[in-house]
């Protein structure tokens, strides 16, 4: 469920304690995403603005974000112009899905400018762009759209702001009565069953109108043409509340208009009347069934059969909703062919095990060939040059039975004893050998499923890393990058919780973090937890101290970013720090431990969100 007009009005109505706070920090985590430091007039936090072509919203965040290290173009604009300045306006336009943020700057000489932020929640076309107030000229948008994109509305700096088509809708909170209601919808209806030519506009942004049939004009498709700001789910609500129960639905079409309109205009009227009083019930339903999908709107979702969770800001329901939805998608975009290279280099592995323990079974009958080996030189009087075969009897068993031994008429009976002897050297070395081959085969499969399991729960950050670290053991190329180089940090940043208690929690997500966390933050009086005999992250309580309840967090983290995340009653290993060790040239992120206890634990997602956390550098 996207974020509707009204979700919008109800983020505008909250942003409004913004007005006279200054904009503190500005900073671009992502290349669609704003995340702006407010502070001032009894306000602080941070605002997140989000152009993302799947997720765009606007809501206050407590979410974590990892910076660049050299901040983008966009950016640097926004923190020329905004950084410091002061909120004067925060509104919709009209019913859409659309924020003017105005700002007020002073500039080197101390003279006063107005800049405005518009920040379009419209799906793949959403921007977040920034305007002279005065002249609305572009400085620039996050998003460009250049001519050949659309020659209507140009997103360039220096081209003149062009407000997104009007859709010729009516306003919902302008509707007096029964009848203009019924009016609205007939209009509607009559367009989508004879639409207009469409502009070039239209086109360009997927909204050129198709006939519909008649018996597809349900009530809720009807109020969705006719309103701005009204979404399918809202519509479906209205409509829902509205049927009367002895009739179970209301009848498609422009024929029955006016019952129509009869049944929803009270539930209409006194929804609209609410919001216009900023009566808003952030909630979001997930869905029974199992299937895991879930809504969200800030009014009650009676007609969805689900559990509804309650919220008493739209931020809050929005960052709950969201989560790191959009981040995921963004890393699995990055990850795939990481994912893909891995998972080809763990099936090699697997195959090369295979082909390790077949030869492995032969070795074992190394000592038949010794055998045949003495067998036939004890009795090489009874063997002819030419011979293709020889029974011998085998003393070696207590019933001698005779055995049949072919051989090789070319060779001397003395040389065909020798390549008995041969192969059973060449057996018996060989088993050593191949038990080494296998044991790094094995080696190489966990450290592929340790890496894969870290790219599951990674982020923007930690791929990078995880694509240097594979660089330095020479599982592939360093990617060359045009311009100068960057300097890597010189140590990884950790995500870090706050136990119920206030001791830190430290988590490594990757080898590089895990090395890093484990040999050098961690002191040796510190707790070390890891699952057991399961791929996942070295976890570190630092301080002495604590009760079960911060062992039972730090475990909780554990399990949760390992490979048994899905699981219940996963076994965690705890000990301390210094009975931790890293081998000599053992892999990133492998460690020998003793001194250890196990607790079985089952991972609770709400309560680790309930957690403080944030990235240490």
């Amino acid at each position: 469920m996207a974020l509707d007009g009204i979700v919008t009005r109800a983020v505008a109505d909250e942003l409004q304690a913004c007005i006279g706070a200054r904009i503190h920090k500005i900073h671009q985590p992502t290349p669609h995403d704003l995340v702006l430091q407010i502070r001032g007039g009894g306000i602080q936090g941070r605002l997140l603005l989000s152009a993302n072509p799947t997720y765009p919203r606007v809501h206050w965040t407590e979410q974590s974000y990892t910076n660049p290290m050299e901040a983008p173009m966009f950016c640097m604009l926004m923190r020329k112009y905004c950084e410091g300045a002061v909120i004067e306006a925060i509104r919709q336009v009209g019913n859409e899905r659309i924020l003017h943020i105005d700002v007020r700057q002073r500039d080197e000489l101390g003279d006063t400018f107005q800049k405005r932020i518009v920040v379009e929640l419209m799906g793949r076309h959403s921007n977040i762009i920034l305007l002279d107030a005065a002249s609305d000229a572009i400085h620039d948008g996050i998003h460009h759209v250049t001519p050949s994109i659309s020659s209507f509305r140009v997103v360039m700096p220096g081209t003149p702001y062009v407000a997104p088509p009007e859709q010729g809708k009516h306003d919902p909170f302008a509707v007096s009565d029964e009848r203009e209601l019924a009016e609205a919808l007939h209009v509607a209806g009559s367009l989508l069953l004879h639409p207009p030519v469409p502009d070039e506009d239209s086109i360009h942004f997927g909204t050129a109108p198709k006939p519909v049939p008649a018996e597809s004009l349900t009530p809720e498709k009807l109020i969705v043409a006719a309103y701005s700001g009204v979404s399918p789910l809202l519509a479906r609500e209205i409509v829902f509340r509205g049927t009367p129960r002895a009739e179970g639905s209301l009848p498609n079409g422009l024929d029955e208009l006016q019952r129509t309109a009869g049944a929803i205009w009270p539930v209409f009227r006194e929804m609209m009347e609410r919001f216009r009083l900023r009566d808003y019930e952030p909630q979001i339903v997930t869905l029974n069934g199992g299937s895991g999908k879930s809504a969200f709107s800030v009014t009650a979702l009676t007609h969805l059969d689900g559990e509804a969770a309650g919220f008493d800001t739209v931020s809050a329901c929005l960052e709950a909703f969201y989560g790191d939805k959009a981040q995921r998608d963004t890393v699995k975009q990055r990850v795939s062919d990481l994912i893909r290279f891995l998972q080809n280099e763990r099936g090699k592995n697997e195959k090369k095990l295979e082909k390790l323990e077949d030869s492995l079974r032969e070795a074992q009958d190394a000592d038949k060939f010794r055998m045949l080996g003495d067998l036939l030189t004890s009795n090489l009087h009874l063997i002819q040059r030419g011979d293709t075969s020889v029974e011998l009897v085998n003393y070696y068993e207590e019933e001698m039975p005779s055995v049949t031994l072919p051989l090789d008429p070319q060779l001397t009976p003395s040389q065909n004893a020798q390549r008995l002897f041969k192969k059973y050297a060449k057996f018996r070395n060989s088993q050593t050998f191949v038990a080494e081959q296998m044991a790094k085969a094995r080696e190489e499969i966990d450290y592929l499923s340790s890496l894969l399991q870290q790219l599951d729960s990674a982020s923007l950050a930690d791929i990078e890393e995880i694509r240097d670290e594979l660089a330095e053991q020479g599982y592939m190329r360093q990617r060359e990058k045009r311009g100068a180089r960057k300097k890597k940090p010189k140590q990884p940043a950790l995500l870090c919780y706050t136990s119920s208690e206030g001791l830190p929690i430290y988590v490594g997500k990757n080898n590089t973090q895990n090395d890093f966390l484990t040999n050098k933050v961690a002191g040796p009086g510190d707790t070390w937890l890891h699952t057991k005999d399961i791929p996942g992250s070295h976890v570190v309580i630092r301080g002495t101290g604590f009760n079960d309840r911060t062992l039972e967090e730090a475990a909780m983290l554990a399990a949760q970013f390992s490979q048994a995340r899905s699981s219940s009653m996963v076994p965690v290993d705890y000990t301390l720090v210094r009975h931790v060790k890293k081998p000599s040239g053992a892999k990133p992120g492998f460690v020998i431990y003793d001194h250890q206890k196990t607790l079985f634990i089952t991972p609770d997602e709400q309560r680790l969100k309930e957690l403080p956390s944030q990235i240490k550098t």
